[in-house]
């Protein structure tokens, strides 16, 4: 057992198990829905195409179906979660595309009705940081007094070039201003970044934890860049063959950025889970598990925790 702060395992650092667990004393489980949204960056209200690493589900490749009603969607998954882990409770993931951005009746009436179902205990709604209105950031405000609220917003790297050339659409003031006006209602704000986007270096992933490290942020999410089939990347990737972090690099880059971190951000995910049928590289991301392990082996190897060479 470590004796890092915020674990009672061999973790070296905050997971979102922990959290949970020392919350609310049971398992938590996140289903993930689809709305069948769409996206500002697909439908041509700031970009055409979307983000070049997005998969034609809009990164909702594990989310529900979305022909199918969210009842359904939802216990289909809950089934399998109450096998595994008899007494858990639930989150309701609203994952795939952007979803804040469509008719907020419609969006409102989906989150107010997964509050109705059995053990919900919260609700996390991944969106853009350019795709909240004032008027849905008054109604987040009200539903957080209901539930558990976590809205992730997606930021990937805070260097100019790659976020163009990722096809992003959203400045670092546009991100910035989200995660203030989240963090002034009290919402808890969940942050996605890529490593190993293309032609970014070791140092580029660093300074993107630097500058998170200096916002009001509940919690982040760390992955592995994965190119998949029929996406602009695999285009880009077949065509000039750019560096793709072997295992080894990884590792060593996500330990670098653990021991910048503040202990109390909570690590929601330190890997990528790709579908392994669309997957073109890199494939040792399909080995999770060893992703994993690798990274704890390597802060025991240097006897780090979380936050050990954060910033004054």
């Amino acid at each position: 057992m470590s004796n890092f702060k915020y674990s009672d395992s061999n973790k070296r650092y905050h997971t979102l198990d922990y959290y949970y667990k020392h919350k609310y004393g049971c398992k938590i489980a996140k289903i993930s829905l689809n709305l069948g949204l769409t996206c500002p960056n697909k439908d041509g209200k700031v970009g055409f195409g979307g983000c070049i690493y997005c998969s034609k589900l809009g990164s909702g490749d594990f989310a529900g179906d979305p022909i199918l009603p969210l009842k359904e969607q939802f216990d289909s998954v809950k089934k399998m979660m109450l096998n595994k882990w008899p007494e858990c409770k639930f989150i309701a993931y609203f994952q795939a595309n952007t979803n804040t951005y469509g008719d907020l009746d419609y969006l409102s009436k989906a989150w107010e009705e997964v509050l109705t179902y059995d053990n919900v205990i919260g609700i996390n709604i991944s969106t853009r940081p350019d795709s909240i209105t004032d008027e849905c950031y008054d109604y987040l405000e009200k539903l957080n007094k209901k539930t558990d609220l976590i809205v992730e917003l997606g930021l990937q790297t805070i260097n100019p070039k790659t976020a163009k050339l990722i096809n992003r659409c959203c400045d670092l003031n546009c991100f910035e201003n989200a995660v203030n006006e989240l963090n002034k209602r009290n919402i808890k704000v969940l942050v996605h970044i890529i490593n190993g986007l293309p032609y970014e270096t070791k140092e580029d992933m660093l300074e993107t934890v630097k500058y998170l490290n200096r916002m009001p942020l509940w919690g982040i999410k760390i992955h592995m860049l994965h190119i998949l089939k029929d996406t602009a990347l695999e285009k880009l990737y077949k065509k000039e063959k750019f560096h793709v972090l072997t295992r080894e690099e990884y590792v060593d880059i996500v330990c670098d950025q653990l021991e910048l971190l503040n202990e109390n951000i909570v690590i929601n995910r330190i890997t990528g889970d790709p579908k392994i049928d669309d997957l073109v590289e890199p494939f040792w991301l399909t080995k999770k598990f060893c992703v994993l392990n690798e990274i704890d082996k390597e802060m025991v190897r240097r006897d780090s925790y979380q936050g050990k060479k954060k910033e004054k």
